[in-house]
């Protein structure tokens, strides 16, 4: 019997490995592989003499294609890695870029993006004052938090109190709490979601509370019905009582399921309470299931003024495919009028591949240009363009200390080896770099200073920096921080400090095909 078992979840395990392949991205590389390989195969053997003239076809669509890449307002760095896989192959790499540019239903996503952005744009307004106070306590935050706010219509805030989780477990059982003291409404979004203890105690409350007349919008993204929920679950759950819908449903070969997919994890309650972080709706996410060792997360519960740039992150993404007039004045609640000031600063903001600007990496690289002690971090990946290297090894350079903790058991095996790939730059230049021992580190954390704190879904890679939907909050001069750095300190005890000899030491088949990923960096 038992037996039985094994092999019903390794035939399940494999159906769902198939299924990524079929849906997914990597579908598309594999037959555009096979395509040209049979192009050039055939022009051998059957062309002659006209073979210089389809393989010259073929470069004259690839040197287009570079001219476009290298005239679209990207970072200098997310060019070359599109670059030269074009260049190296050029029917596949050519026709990829195509394939992933041509994509209209993302298209159709940026263009709704950009009129819900408007419409939303009267309830997030900076109030001049707080912005002022910001000015007078940290000039540079003030200068970041008007930037997000031009750029993401992220108003900074104060009167908010913060609560960080340093382990999943623990949002969970205050997310429980919470659900079930709402009274109005309930929104989630989330990139993972899979049946099992954790998401079937959260849905329990979910339906109890649909039974009692709460508002309960749930969006996920459509990546889970490839590998975790079935097709149909979004129409078994409105039959609930649940208002529930796929952003962005997987069609066989025809998306790119790692391309502009919605990598938030948002819960908004009754317009007063919020949660975001790193922490999905999975049991590997609060150890109840072990995958890659202990799992380290960490996420935050905003109470107050700030959990109105949530509540408007969600319903901007609930409607993108939804034509009939939102209500947003019904989610929303005054904000406060007397001002807590112990509580510091808050900034809710989101990130889109389809604003033009690299929102979530523009926050880290402040941190780094003004950071005057110490930048610490967590991330379970560590994919960097050139700004983000440059500015990592010269705050070390200047005597900032920065260390990063990483996973020391990856949950993705390509990209554990790509990040080595910076490992030696990095310890040279005077950045530490640590291991988590214990397992897997899925926390996505900067904190600079005891003043200032990042807690949210943005890691350090070309698909949360460029192509995913993120989210996070920052806090400035709020308790919060303080606790934030006491648990990197309390995470730091249980790593492993990565030294050059380690670098030295690592395998060169290792190290080779790190560096051969880097030249495939946005395709990951």
């Amino acid at each position: 019997m038992k037996d039985k078992e094994i092999y019903l979840k390794q035939l399940k395990k494999g159906k769902k490995g198939l299924l990524r392949v079929i849906f997914g991205r990597t579908g598309i590389v594999f037959a555009l592989l096979i395509l040209q390989f049979l192009i050039i195969l055939s022009a051998i053997s059957h062309l002659g003499e006209y073979t210089i003239f389809v393989y010259g076809g073929f470069t004259i669509l690839s040197t287009v294609t570079v001219v476009y890449i290298l005239n679209e307002r990207v970072d200098p760095s997310f060019q070359l890695v599109w670059v030269v896989p074009v260049l190296l192959f050029p029917v596949f790499g050519a026709l990829l870029y195509l394939f992933l540019q041509l994509q209209i239903g993302t298209k159709f996503i940026g263009a709704r993006l950009r009129i819900l952005g408007e419409q939303t744009k009267p309830y997030l307004t900076q109030e001049k004052e707080v912005l002022q106070k910001l000015k007078k306590t940290d000039e540079s935050m003030a200068r970041l938090c008007s930037y997000l706010n031009h750029v993401a219509g992220a108003p900074v805030y104060q009167n908010t109190e913060v609560t960080y989780f340093p382990l999943g477990e623990e949002k969970f059982e205050e997310m429980k709490k919470q659900l079930k003291k709402a009274e109005k409404f309930i929104f989630l979004e989330y990139f993972i979601v899979e049946e099992g203890y954790m998401w079937n105690s959260i849905l329990d409350i979910l339906l109890e509370k649909a039974k009692q007349g709460v508002e309960v919008r749930f969006l996920y993204d459509g990546m889970c019905s490839i590998m975790l929920l079935p097709y149909s679950y979004p129409k078994k759950l409105c039959q609930l009582g649940i208002q529930c819908k796929m952003f962005s449903p997987i069609k066989p070969m025809l998306s790119t399921h790692q391309n502009n997919r919605d990598h938030r994890k948002i819960l908004v309650i009754d317009g007063h309470t919020a949660f975001t972080g790193g922490v999905n709706l999975a049991d590997e996410y609060i150890n109840e299931k072990e995958r890659f060792g202990h799992w380290k997360d960490t996420a935050v519960m905003l109470k107050g003024d700030a959990v109105r740039s949530f509540t408007m992150m969600f319903l901007q993404m609930w409607n993108v495919d939804v034509r009939r007039p939102e209500s947003y004045e019904r989610y929303l609640l005054p904000l406060a009028k007397e001002t807590k000031q112990e509580q510091g600063f808050v900034c809710a903001y989101g990130d889109s591949p389809f604003d033009g600007e690299p929102i979530g990496e523009e926050v880290y690289l402040e941190f780094l240009h003004t950071a005057k002690r110490y930048v610490h971090i967590m991330t379970p990946y560590l994919i960097l363009d050139n700004a983000m290297i440059r500015a990592l090894t010269c705050a070390a350079k200047a005597g900032i200390e920065i260390i990063i903790i990483m996973p020391h058991i990856p949950d993705k095996k390509y990209a554990y080896l790509l990040a080595r790939t910076y490992y030696e730059e990095l310890l040279q230049a005077g950045v530490q770099i640590y291991e988590y021992t214990p397992g897997f580190v899925h926390a996505k954390v900067f904190v600079s200073d005891d003043t200032k704190a990042v807690v949210g879904t943005i890691n350090l890679d070309f698909r949360s920096l460029y192509l995913h939907f993120e989210c996070a909050a920052m806090m400035i001069e709020n308790p919060a921080v303080k606790a934030v750095e006491e648990d990197f300190q309390k995470t730091l005890a249980k790593c492993q400090r990565m030294t050059l000899e380690d670098c030295r030491r690592y395998g060169a088949g290792k190290k080779l095909m790190g560096k051969f990923l880097r030249i495939l960096a946005p395709l990951m």
